[in-house]
């Protein structure tokens, strides 16, 4: 893959060789949403046993060693400032409101985008729009398809912490191209993309 730079930042896969700039910016905010490593997505079904004996760190850290794990990781200089995630609906099943997706689906994506992390440093400023971006530039660079999302679907006019926007908004999704096709569970829904393949 080509460096790729989006807004002055660059954009890198998550693998061997940007792990360790991953586990920093996680390290720097406890883990990410309480410690989860952004593993939540991957426990479907649940390694129950796995992931309490190895802990959500080193669980992660072995997806990823064995490509089984994908995010656009958003670097300033050489610091990793954002990432999102992304991958298969195989790699990433465990998904809020699952059941209902599954009764409402018209036809299966490619690729998810399932969660998005900001350095508190640098929120505010666009930057999940910035790793979305990035992540759509990897899936297609791996041969595009159809991407889904399920961004917070906020009534207008309503603000909430940037901390809780573990998938950014519809509006945000809707300024970069998505689609709505229909709500998720409560305050969420689901919005598709068409990547062409680089």
């Amino acid at each position: 893959m080509g460096t790729v730079a989006i807004d002055g930042y660059q954009i890198e896969p998550l693998n061997a060789q940007t792990w360790d700039a991953f586990a920093e910016l996680a390290e720097r905010h406890n883990g990410v949403w309480g410690g989860c490593w952004c593993t939540y997505f991957h426990l479907y079904p649940d390694p129950r046993d796995e992931r309490r004996a190895l802990g959500h760190r080193e669980f992660k850290r072995q997806l990823v060693m064995a490509g089984r794990a994908h995010a656009a990781l958003v670097l300033d200089d050489d610091t990793a400032v954002a990432w999102a995630q992304y991958g298969t609906v195989d790699e990433l099943q465990n998904i809020h409101h699952r059941k209902e997706w599954e009764r409402g689906l018209v036809q299966r994506p490619d690729y998810r985008i399932t969660c998005l992390f900001v350095d508190r440093r640098y929120r505010r400023k666009g930057m999940a729009s910035v790793a979305v971006r990035g992540a759509l530039e990897l899936i297609s660079e791996a041969g595009g398809g159809l991407v889904e999302s399920y961004p917070h679907d906020l009534p207008p006019g309503k603000k909430t912490s940037a901390s809780f926007l573990y998938n950014s908004t519809r509006t945000m999704y809707e300024q970069l191209g998505f689609a709505y096709q229909r709500p998720k569970g409560q305050g969420n829904c689901v919005m598709t993309l068409t990547v062409p393949a680089a």
